[in-house]
């Protein structure tokens, strides 16, 4: 029989599935909705998508240097809580995420989610919590670097034209402490340049120096804040004496990029009332 659009989505309402699973699950029931909702809920695909609503902000970040060290990868992938994020089957589901990417040469997030959606829902089912594959990247240069903090929230990628292996892991490992915005001061954005110069000029106008001074105080403190937050101008963390730039150059090395993830960021958390939740629970039974 035909399936209306209507039907389609009063069941995605009522499960929280996509269109096409929706689609042929009514298809396959002959449009009864309420023996398509119980076939899905014995496949535990109506659960899966239930916990998809809620919001996965812990987890771990991984990373992997492919193509005998001339790429790398890295990935996020959330839970809902960290005690899950220890999990060895969440962990084992970062690693299967990272070894479909090399594989298949995936760097599309959206791809790389359709491709993996089968073991993320029974993980799901296993655990009880959902679980985002959040994102991917991918770096390549003569030589690659990965740095993965101890406790697998922070992880940065590193590429770099000459060097080695060593080199380009130190930087990383740089990257993850100072976190900077960009490899070189020429790189920032100048938007954010103006947004700071903005800030400096306000804030040199209240001290009731001359014009002449003011644009002195303005330009020391836009070169101050270039390289603070340019990886290649930072002291680095292992030697403060030696620049990030110089460490490179004197590696016979360039610095070409960098990406460093932290778990969670920009995720806007739930805040959670769990007297409330309690409460809530209690008057359902």
């Amino acid at each position: 029989m035909a399936i209306s659009a209507a039907l389609v989505k009063e069941l995605r309402d009522r499960t929280g599935l996509g269109m096409m699973e929706c689609k042929r699950a009514l298809a396959a029931t002959d449009g009864n909705i309420e023996v398509a909702i119980e076939e899905l809920r014995k496949s535990g695909q109506a659960k899966a998508a239930k916990k998809a609503g809620r919001t996965a902000a812990e987890g771990v970040v991984a990373a992997k240097i492919v193509n005998g060290g001339k790429a790398a990868l890295m990935v996020e992938v959330n839970s809902e809580t960290d005690f899950v994020a220890r999990d060895a089957g969440f962990l084992a589901f970062t690693d299967s995420v990272l070894d479909k990417a090399e594989a298949e040469n995936l760097t599309d997030i959206a791809k790389l989610k359709e491709e993996l959606e089968t073991s993320r829902q029974a993980l799901v089912q296993k655990i009880g919590e959902n679980i985002d594959v959040r994102r991917i990247v991918k770096l390549e240069g003569d030589v690659t670097g990965a740095y993965i903090h101890g406790n697998k929230r922070i992880a940065v990628l590193v590429s770099l034209e000459g060097g080695n292996e060593e080199l380009a892991k130190d930087i990383a490992m740089h990257v993850a402490a100072v976190n900077p915005q960009v490899v070189n001061k020429e790189d920032m954005p100048a938007e954010l340049v103006e947004k700071e110069k903005e800030i400096f000029t306000a804030q040199a106008q209240q001290s009731g120096k001359p014009a002449e001074i003011i644009e002195k105080m303005i330009v020391g403190r836009i070169n101050k804040f270039l390289a603070e937050n340019s990886l290649v101008e930072q002291p680095f963390v292992k030697n403060p004496d030696v620049k990030i730039g110089k460490l490179a150059a004197d590696a016979g090395a360039k610095v070409l990029n960098f990406v460093r993830y932290e778990v969670g960021e920009g995720i806007e958390k739930e805040e959670v009332d769990f007297a409330a939740e309690v409460a809530a629970a209690a008057a359902g039974n």
